[in-house]
């Protein structure tokens, strides 16, 4: 055996431990032959698969010209029937009439070259009728097998491949039973179809030279051809064969003349006959082979371009690139130092070294500039968790001083009148009228005093652990908060729950979320000018979520502000009239239960502020010492 080469014993052997040893020159020569045979095995694939998809292509036309040859067929088939429900109706033809029969059906040969003839035989078989003069000796024992069919099915029926009854001709009948006034089968119209001029239906398709297109029957005999029909007509191609809905939609086979094709096939319902469309395989070969030619010479082309690139090429860079791998190294080897700038044999190079150079000049400052940056970014991190915390100080300070001023200006005072006059006037003798004003009076002083005691819990803005909450509460709380100053301002608050679930929060809070949707709804219509303002507070199901909206008529929210709504410090309230402060508390309140807070237009043309909350299943929360939920605010 002959001994193999060193260098190719190897490369066979490592190839990257012997490209990591050879000059660049090497390298180029090896590489060169290895895509010379690469190109060689890419061209032997790219024929074979240009071959395939020109026979694909071929398969795929013969299938398309099948299924629309079928079509053509159908379409000729559905005008037969057409005029022979036509001619079954006619009363020359009901009533048997032999000489209106005749003429009548001699013209309809005269439009219809493709029928051999039209025939009316009564139910014994004896013709009554023929568009062409009957031979001797048709007598009723000469049954055609379709006449008894039509009859017995009382259907329209197709024969086989059978000799005209009165041409003598191959040829396939299509009866039709004729049905007195009455319904009863009184004959037969047969029309027979011309078996050598069937195949111009299909004259119309254009197909390439030498295809052919066949129908046979179930029985594999031949219907019609396209070429050379009178020697294949009424032939068997195979006695073997699939029935026509078996037979595959593509195949390759050899048809009756020997000759290989691609044959696409469809199914004529009416038989069931078997339509194909053969074009020559032949046809596939001279397709691909320009397509060959041209792939060959461009692979030849290439391939010596390639060889004469590769040489020149090697000899340009093999310089400056082991400069550059000098100046790599001392990158690499921590040295940032930018590297000296020499003249390069062309642009490319010249580039590379200046994005060394660059590289060399970024990799320094960056290393200078990140440590600054870290330290800032710490520092900024650090003040912006201390501005959030700022601003939820100050947004529930700013809820606590509202409220407080505005109870203790609206409600202490008062208070202390009416409870100093009710009990000064009980101790007189007063008419009943009078001591219902009392009574009257006293019903006012107690729902003053819950006020003060729902305030009370509000205003100390201690939370306190959390609880099963029932949001219909805190609305009931919300409503008597806000019930008078709604009242004077003239605006309609109306409440509807479906909800019946409770969720895990904090009492407090959620009251805080729904008196801020509730204060800037108030704000809004307020703002509108709207004489009789109308509020809406809705809590309902939504999914395994708990939803409470509350609804306004008054300015909305405009386009370019929606973005900014949850944003600390943003109001659209003049100055002095809000903090901007207040949706931004309660995203972070309901955020921190695990719920979302969102706003959309309302059906009044107004704002619709809404949350939900995740709906809590009583079991899974601890209970009191007497076995009830925890809920302080009960």
């Amino acid at each position: 055996m002959r001994p193999i080469p060193c260098s190719w014993a190897r490369i066979a052997h490592s190839p990257v431990r012997f490209f990591n040893s050879q000059p660049l020159r090497r390298q180029i020569v090896v590489l060169t032959g290895v895509m010379l045979l690469s190109y060689a095995v890419v061209a032997v694939w790219a024929s074979g698969r240009t071959r395939a998809e020109r026979e694909a292509e071929v398969r795929d036309q013969a299938e398309s010209v099948a299924i629309t040859a079928a079509a053509y067929l159908r379409q000729y088939l559905a005008g037969v029937d057409s005029m022979a429900s036509a001619l079954v109706r006619d009363p020359a033809v009901i009533a048997l009439d032999r000489e209106p029969c005749d003429t009548l059906f001699a013209d309809v040969l005269r439009d219809q070259p493709m029928l051999l003839n039209v025939v009316v035989t009564d139910t014994a078989g004896t013709v009554r009728g023929s568009g062409l003069p009957t031979r001797a000796g048709l007598e009723p024992g000469m049954v055609q097998p379709y006449v008894h069919d039509a009859v017995a099915s009382g259907k329209p029926v197709v024969s086989e491949v059978i000799a005209g009854i009165v041409t003598g001709k191959p040829t396939i009948v299509l009866g039709y039973p004729v049905r007195s006034a009455s319904g009863a089968v009184v004959g037969v119209l047969g029309l027979g179809i011309d078996l050598m001029q069937l195949q111009t239906v299909f004259s119309r398709i254009p197909l390439p030279e030498g295809s052919v297109v066949t129908v046979t029957d179930s029985a594999s005999r031949v219907l019609a051809r396209s070429r050379d029909p009178e020697r294949y007509i009424g032939q068997r191609i195979d006695p073997n064969s699939a029935a026509p809905r078996d037979v595959p939609k593509a195949q390759m086979r050899a048809g009756l003349d020997g000759i290989e094709r691609f044959y696409g096939n469809a199914v004529v319902d009416r038989g069931p006959w078997l339509l194909s469309v053969g074009i020559p395989t032949s046809v596939a070969t001279a397709r691909a082979a320009p397509t060959l030619r041209r792939n060959l010479t461009i692979a030849l082309t290439a391939e010596a371009v390639s060889v004469l690139l590769a040489l020149w090429w090697s000899q340009l860079i093999s310089g400056g690139l082991n400069r550059l791998r000098a100046a790599a190294q001392r990158i690499a080897d921590g040295d940032l130092t930018s590297p000296v700038r020499t003249v390069e044999p062309n642009l490319e190079l010249a580039q590379l070294q200046d994005a060394f150079i660059t590289m060399a000049t970024n990799l320094r400052e960056t290393r200078d500039a990140l440590d600054q940056r870290v330290e800032e970014e710490r520092k900024m991190r650090e003040t912006l968790q201390s501005l959030q915390r700022q601003v939820v100080r100050q947004e529930r300070l700013a809820a606590v001083g509202v409220l407080v001023s505005g109870v203790a200006h609206e409600l202490n005072n008062p208070l202390q009148a009416i409870l100093g006059t009710a009990e000064l006037l009980e101790r007189q003798a007063l008419p009943a009228e009078a001591l219902e004003e009392i009574a009257f009076m006293k019903t006012q002083s107690g729902r003053a005093r819950e006020i003060i005691r729902h305030l009370s819990r509000f205003s100390s803005q201690q939370s306190g652990p959390l609880s099963l909450v029932d949001l219909r509460e805190v609305i009931a709380e919300v409503v008597q908060l806000r019930q008078g100053s709604l009242s004077n301002a003239s605006i309609t608050l109306k409440v509807e729950t479906t909800t019946t679930r409770l969720v895990y929060a904090n009492f407090t809070e959620l009251e805080q979320v729904v008196l801020n949707f509730v204060i800037n709804a108030q704000q809004s219509i307020e703002a509108a000018e709207r004489p009789n303002g109308r509020i809406r507070i809705v809590a309902f199901d939504e999914g395994k979520k708990v939803r409470l909206e509350v609804q306004d008529d008054g300015l909305g929210v405009s386009a370019e502000d929606e973005p900014k709504l949850f944003q600390p410090f943003f109001t659209t309230k003049p100055a002095g009239k809000g903090t901007g402060l207040g949706l931004s508390v309660s995203y972070g309140i309901v955020d921190s239960y695990g719920g979302a807070v969102g706003y959309r237009s309302s059906a009044w043309g107004g704002a619709s502020f809404f949350f939900e909350l995740p709906a809590a299943d009583p079991a899974q929360y601890p209970r009191d010492d007497r076995g009830g939920h925890v809920n302080p605010h009960r």
